[in-house]
This record gives structure tokens, C-alpha cells and sequence, in this order.
């Protein structure tokens, strides 16, 4: 199993930053891609960034140019800088891994359960 833990949440003015971390921990293999999606009240959770184990990145249109993904493989830790912050940002976020564990036969997607962001107008 994987087990993931974000951090860094909290709240923020609007315009302000933030930056969360996710830590990933157990029997693991190898971590293929990573992302950051959130969940907003009454919304379905969705993409935020995602990175891949050699660093490819991809974004959700709504946070280009102000957020900024990026992953410590030696750490097996996953990061979001977020700038710019909006209102409209304010949402749970979660941390996603496609991993694989040690006597697994095939990789896994596991979630952390997530950290709040809130942006006060």
C-alpha cells in the first residue's frame, strides 16, 4: 500500500500564495505520474496538475501561469505552489500517485484525503 499525506493548507487573502506538500509512504516501487486535483462545494473534483515521473507537467486551464507543480522523486514528495490566489480556488485538494508496490502485480492509483484551501476575497 501507499499512503499519502498533503499539507500546507489553510487560508489565504486573495492575491496571496500558498504551496501544499504530499508525502508518499510505504512498500513502494515506483511512482509514475502525481497530480493535484480539488474538490469545491456542490462541484466534482477535478484536475488541478499533474506530473509525470520525469517531469512532464500539465495543467488545468483555470491555473496556468500561477500554479506550478513539481515532485522530489527522492523524497517521493509532490508539491503545488500556488500564486495568484482566487476566491474561486477555495476547495479541498488531494493528492493523487499511480504507484506500484512491492509484490503487486499491477500499479494503483491512490488518493490522501486531502488538505483545505481557502481564499478570502
Amino acid at each position: 500500500q501507499v499512503q499519502l499525506v498533503e499539507s500546507g493548507g489553510g487560508l489565504v487573502q486573495a492575491g496571496g500564495s500558498l504551496r501544499l506538500s504530499c508525502a508518499a509512504s510505504g512498500s513502494i516501487f515506483r511512482i509514475n505520474f502525481m497530480g493535484w486535483y480539488r474538490q469545491a462545494p456542490g462541484k466534482q473534483r477535478e484536475l488541478v496538475a499533474r506530473i509525470t515521473s520525469g517531469g512532464s507537467t500539465n495543467y488545468a486551464d483555470s491555473v496556468k501561469g500561477r500554479f506550478t507543480i513539481s515532485r522530489d522523486n527522492a523524497k517521493n514528495t509532490l508539491y503545488l505552489q500556488m500564486n495568484s490566489l482566487k476566491p474561486e480556488d477555495t476547495a479541498d485538494y488531494y493528492c493523487n500517485a499511480n504507484a506500484g508496490v512491492l509484490g503487486a502485480p499491477y500499479d494503483m492509483d491512490y488518493w490522501g484525503k486531502g488538505t483545505l484551501v481557502t481564499v478570502s476575497s
